[in-house]
C-alpha cells in the first residue's frame, strides 16, 4: 500500500474541492496515483463540488439555536430555494446552529468543528452535500449572544422548520426578571426587529461614519430648500432625530402597538416585573441581504450555445 501523505490529501482536495476523508480513501484506493483518484472521485460525484463553487447562492436557510443565557445564528446558502426545502439539508443547518454556540459565532473555528455522526468537519460536510445535492453552497456567516443573567430569546420569520426560515433574529436580555416575563418580552421586540430592521441598539452605538454620511445629505437638501441660513443647522439637527428614530432600536417604534418606542416598552416591562431589563444586543439575519444576484436571459443563453 502507497504512503498516503497529508500534502498529496491536500492537493487532491485543492484540485477536487472533495472531503479530506474522500480524498484519502480515493488517494487509498488508486494506490497514490492523484490523476487516478480524481478519477475514482468523479466517478463517485464526489468532485462536483470544485465544478460548482463559483455559482452565486443566495438562497438557503438562516438558522436560530438558543440555550436560555446563549444563542446563535448562522446563514448557509445554497443556489435554489428548492435546497431549502431537503430534509439533510435543514439538518445540517439545524446541527451547525447548535455548533454555532461552541464556537461563540467564530466562522473559522465552526468550520472546522467534528459534524456529528460523521468521520468529517463541518466544512467537508458541507462540500459532501454539495457534491451530493448538486448545487453550490456556502457557510455565509454566525453570530452569537450571551447575558450573564437573563434570557437570548431567538425568532425565526415564517418559519419552514423549528428554528430554520429567510429571517432569524436573537435578542439578548439582561435581567433578573422571571424567565416566562423575559421570554414574551423577547419574542415581541425580536418580532419588531423582523420587521423594522433597526441597524443599531441606540443612538451612542450608531457608525459616526454613517452619522456624518447622513448628515451631509441632510445639509445639502436645507441649503437648496432655500430656507435662511440661521435654520439650516435646526433642520439638519431635526432630520437627523428622525433617522435615529427610523433606524435605532430603542428610539422605533413598537410595531406590536404603534404608538410606543422600544425603550419605554423594556421600561414599563421591567416597572411590571420590578426588576431591571436591559436589551445588551440583537443579530437580524435576513438570507441573501447584500449578496449580488446575477439575472440570465434563458433564450439568450441557449440561442448562444447553439452559435
Amino acid at each position: 500500500m502507497a504512503d498516503i501523505s497529508p500534502a498529496l490529501v491536500k492537493e487532491l482536495r485543492e484540485k477536487t474541492g472533495a472531503g479530506m476523508m474522500d480524498c484519502k480513501k480515493a488517494l487509498t484506493e488508486s494506490n497514490g496515483d492523484l490523476e487516478a483518484a480524481v478519477d475514482w472521485l468523479r466517478k463517485k460525484g464526489l468532485s462536483a463540488a470544485a465544478k460548482k463553487s463559483g455559482r452565486v447562492a443566495a438562497e438557503g436557510l438562516v438558522s436560530v439555536s438558543c440555550k436560555e443565557t446563549h444563542g446563535a445564528v448562522v446563514e448557509v446558502n445554497t443556489e435554489t430555494d428548492f435546497v431549502g426545502r431537503n430534509e439533510n439539508f435543514q439538518a445540517f443547518v439545524s446541527k451547525v446552529a447548535e455548533l454555532a454556540n461552541t464556537t461563540k459565532g467564530d466562522i473559522e473555528a465552526l468550520k472546522k468543528l467534528p459534524y456529528p455522526g460523521s468521520s468529517r468537519n463541518v466544512e467537508e460536510e458541507l462540500t459532501h452535500m454539495v457534491a451530493t445535492i448538486g448545487e453550490n453552497m456556502t457557510l455565509r456567516r454566525a453570530a452569537f449572544l450571551e447575558v450573564s443573567q437573563g434570557s437570548v430569546v431567538p425568532y425565526v420569520h415564517n418559519a419552514v422548520a423549528p428554528g430554520l426560515g429567510r429571517i432569524g433574529v436573537l435578542v439578548a436580555l439582561e435581567s433578573a426578571a422571571p424567565k416566562d416575563k423575559l421570554e414574551k418580552l423577547g419574542k415581541q421586540i425580536a418580532m419588531h426587529i423582523a420587521a423594522a430592521q433597526p441597524i443599531a441598539l441606540s443612538i451612542d452605538v450608531v457608525d459616526p461614519a454613517e452619522v456624518e454620511r447622513e448628515r451631509a445629505i441632510f445639509r445639502d437638501q436645507a441649503i437648496a430648500s432655500g430656507k435662511p441660513a440661521e435654520f439650516v443647522d435646526k433642520m439638519v439637527e431635526g432630520r437627523l432625530r428622525k433617522f435615529y428614530e427610523e433606524v435605532v432600536l430603542e428610539e422605533q417604534v413598537f410595531v406590536i402597538d404603534g404608538k410606543t418606542r422600544v425603550k419605554d416598552v423594556v421600561t414599563a416591562t421591567a416597572k411590571d416585573v420590578d426588576q431591571p431589563i436591559k436589551i445588551i444586543g440583537f443579530v437580524r439575519f435576513a438570507l441573501g441581504e447584500g449578496i449580488e444576484k446575477t439575472t440570465t436571459d434563458f433564450a439568450a443563453e441557449v440561442a448562444a450555445q447553439l452559435k
